[in-house]
């Protein structure tokens, strides 16, 4: 299953979602951040922060990355409560921490989702005897070993409650999927804007050493739209100047902006520009007007923003100056 197949999956305007990150002593530093950062821009470009994050461990306490930098863990809980769990990998699939079984178990019983990073996928596929993702180094190593060995060289590959993913530089695209996945394609697209993430890459996508072609959505006229909106967000481009830019009609465009995104061109477009509306908002000192103007809305942009998000620019600035979440029950669905 693709990341753009299950785009609009699990999705409740609103919530809050619970995300553990597990590391073992010597995790990759790489991989923590880009889970941990990834999620924490979401939380800093959405009205209402969408991600409660936890660091985990066996026994909790201070553990050290592969660089000597160090984090402080909570330990596991007997019954977790987390919608998601992160294993992070550590450069070593035999590292008796990441021997997860139980663990792994205890979360997907409880309808829990757990994504294992590279050598953490390694070790489940090891102990399981299935098939999925691991890092390319990992998936020759065992190779050697078993000699029966059989992964994917795709990014991840999810079965089920469980993906295993290459990990590395990849965590970031598998952290993007599930953001649009729970928010939104055009709040995955505003996060991976930040991060400076021109392409989010597939989960089927290869891993780049075996030569295959990024891409954002999977279409090429999609993709293409999707750059012209990025490049004109202070002065929108009409969706019928988008078309004849592509040579394509209205109607066809419509038809992939639904199939791969589950939203229609005019929402995403207005919702990338709000989502850079929140951005400004929340983390520059520019004026309400100000950041209308910057995002393309030339008038009734506070009237606009309170319909989508059930709440005004002024009260959510105030709110989050003052370091107040913003409640549920203020949110819409922005549809």
């Amino acid at each position: 299953m693709s990341s753009q197949e299950t785009a609009t999956s699990g999705k409740v305007p609103g919530r809050t979602w619970c995300v553990d990150i597990i590391v073992t002593e010597g995790f990759v530093l790489t991989e923590m951040a880009a889970v941990a950062d990834t999620l924490r821009i979401a939380n800093r470009v959405l009205a209402q922060p969408p991600f409660r994050i936890v660091m985990r461990s066996a026994k909790g306490g201070r553990l050290s990355s592969r660089t000597g930098l160090s984090v402080e863990t909570e330990p596991f809980l007997e019954r977790p409560v987390a919608d998601y769990a992160f294993v992070v990998g550590n450069s070593d699939p035999d590292h008796p921490g990441l021997s997860l079984g139980r663990t792994i178990k205890s979360y997907t019983s409880r309808d829990a989702k757990v994504y294992l990073l590279a050598e953490a996928a390694a070790r489940y596929l090891k102990d399981q005897g299935g098939k999925g993702a691991t890092h390319w180094e990992n998936s020759a190593l065992l190779r050697e070993r078993l000699g029966m060995f059989d992964a994917s060289h795709a990014l991840a590959s999810e079965d089920g409650p469980v993906v295993t993913c290459a990990g590395m530089g990849a965590t970031t695209d598998v952290v993007l999927a599930l953001i649009g996945r729970l928010t939104s394609a055009a709040a995955q697209m505003s996060v991976a804007n930040i991060l400076l993430h021109e392409q989010v890459r597939d989960f089927s996508s290869l891993q780049p050493f075996a030569g295959a072609k990024p891409t954002i959505t999977g279409d090429q006229d999609l993709d293409h739209s999707i750059r012209l909106m990025q490049a004109n967000i202070e002065e929108p481009m009409p969706i019928g100047d988008i078309v004849a830019e592509l040579g394509i009609s209205t109607r066809s465009l419509e038809r992939k902006f639904k199939t791969f995104l589950g939203t229609t061109p005019n929402s995403f477009y207005r919702e990338m520009r709000l989502n850079k509306a929140n951005n400004l908002l929340l983390n520059t000192t520019m004026s309400v007007r100000e950041i209308g103007l910057a995002c393309g809305f030339q008038n009734g942009f506070s009237s606009l923003y309170k319909s989508v998000f059930g709440i005004t620019p002024f009260a959510l600035r105030k709110r989050r100056r003052f370091g107040q979440e913003i409640p549920a029950e203020f949110l819409s669905s922005g549809e």
